[in-house]
């Protein structure tokens, strides 16, 4: 069995230290009804609000060590999930201005982290030319231009993914 699609998005909330809200409660739903089964993902499926932290990040926890996800390397964890909302976009299941947003607001929250520089700068450069005819964001982007740009950038990124998915060692 393989986890759900969310799963690269819970491990990325957990690798930032993100609070455990609805969207937690709803992935252990998912891998439940795909037959992943622990006591804790239970009982972390069966969660509602108002969610005690203290008390969830112990059963998040538990979750994630007896389905043996690991998260450990923040960087990589991170370059999983931007590859998983980059496919969402490529195939048209997700907006690029908002996978866009979620990737700047991230890089913002990682000190600018280089890696993530790029999804910075073309928001912005996306951003600036929805009302203005300049930017100075991306060399050479226009308002003609720019779509194909960030579509350009994500194929080229999803490419990297496969190769890293294709050379990992399991």
């Amino acid at each position: 069995m393989k986890p759900v699609k969310t799963t690269s998005e819970i491990l990325a909330f957990k690798a930032l230290n993100r609070d455990i809200d609805q969207i937690w409660v709803d992935w252990a739903f998912e891998m439940l009804a795909t037959g992943f089964e622990t006591e804790n993902l239970i009982i972390l499926a069966g969660e509602s609000p108002p969610f005690n932290q203290f008390q969830i990040q112990e059963i998040a926890n538990k979750v994630l060590t007896e389905l043996q996800l690991d998260y450990s390397d923040k960087d990589q964890t991170i370059k999983n999930y931007a590859c998983h909302l980059i496919k969402q976009s490529i195939d048209d299941q997700l907006d690029k201005r908002k996978v866009l947003d979620i990737l700047k607001n991230i890089c913002i929250e990682l000190d600018y982290e280089e890696y993530l520089y790029d999804f910075y700068l073309l928001y912005y450069a996306k951003e600036d030319l929805s009302y203005s005819e300049n930017q100075w964001y991306w060399e050479g982007a226009t308002r003609e231009n720019i779509d194909k740009i960030i579509t350009d950038y994500f194929i080229n990124w999803k490419a990297n993914c496969v190769t890293a998915e294709k050379t990992k060692i399991t």
